[in-house]
């Protein structure tokens, strides 16, 4: 945001609906749907991390029994500032709940896919103490015309690679690119491999495994990241607070293509929305499923 500030009002939002752009926020991201969530200060928080298990022996009648001190370390987690400004006509002045709903409908699922794409790898990490799963290891799904699914194989091969590093593959993050090859994937007799009936929305697991779909779990390249895979029980994202929103009414906002919007003249105001949040994880329980071409939409 830039030019003109100067007639910029903070809205305390009733904690109804605070806690409801919370929660929307959380449904529009499949990651804080996986990942544990945990109570994040304002100047971070260190979080304690095993890097070995603990192992266990058999003993004697009255043998000493043995003593296994698992291997421990830190990391910091911070919260970082995710923002968006979303322009409104006056005619919202009119009724605070219409503005309320529309802040509930449209800026939580900006946020959520925001963070996913960020957790992801598709959007450059807002600090050092904030993990991605950019370099994690890769599996693809191309598809195939020939009978079988190397989608399959794709996702079996990252659950065996995760598994390798002391992980359980216990949910799946899928782009809508990744869930129009897993819908063609078929057996050797052209039976779909990923869905019971038609009628079923999407793909709700995969391999018992809870599945969700996100938009930020697409990263265009050479090949494409079209989902993630790992064990979410060693990822975790705090939120330092609520929302924060601000409203201008006075200011020029700059868009992405350059052009300007002036909201005293264009009878606008403008609604600022703020989160502070932080994400961890152990990337090496993390896997991501590619694939060179996807479906057209």
């Amino acid at each position: 945001m830039s030019g003109i500030n100067t007639n910029r009002t903070n809205i305390a939002l009733p904690t109804e609906v605070s806690s409801e752009i919370i929660q929307k926020t959380q449904e529009g991201s499949a990651v804080m749907k996986l990942a544990r969530k945990i109570n994040l200060p304002g100047n971070g928080v260190t979080i304690p991390v095993i890097t070995g298990d603990p192992t266990a022996a058999w003993v004697g009648e009255t043998a000493a029994k043995p003593v296994s001190n698992p291997s421990l370390s830190t990391k910091i987690m911070r919260g970082y500032k995710l923002a968006v400004i979303e322009p409104f006509s006056d005619e919202f002045r009119r009724d605070y709940a219409s503005l309320y709903q529309a802040l509930i409908q449209r800026l939580p699922a900006i946020l959520g896919e925001k963070f996913d794409n960020t957790v992801f790898g598709g959007t450059a990490a807002p600090g050092d103490d904030f993990d991605t799963l950019a370099s994690v290891n890769a599996h693809s799904l191309t598809p195939s015309l020939d009978t079988g699914s190397p989608a399959y194989k794709g996702i079996t091969d990252a659950v065996i690679d995760i598994s390798m590093n002391g992980g359980e593959a216990n949910g799946f993050v899928i782009s809508p690119q990744a869930n129009g090859i897993l819908l063609q994937a078929t057996d050797d007799n052209w039976r779909p491999l990923f869905i019971n009936s038609v009628a079923e929305s999407g793909i709700p697991k995969i391999l018992g495994a809870d599945t969700y779909m996100s938009k930020g779990a697409f990263i265009s390249g050479s090949p494409n990241v079209v989902g993630f895979t790992g064990d979410w029980t060693k990822a975790m994202y705090g939120i330092v607070s609520g929302v924060n929103i601000t409203i201008s009414e006075d200011a020029t906002l700059e868009l992405a293509n350059g052009s300007t919007i002036n909201l005293f003249q264009q009878n606008m105001f403008a609604v600022r929305a703020e989160i502070e949040i932080g994400f961890r994880a152990d990337t090496t329980v993390f896997n991501k499923l590619t694939a060179s071409s996807v479906p057209s939409f």
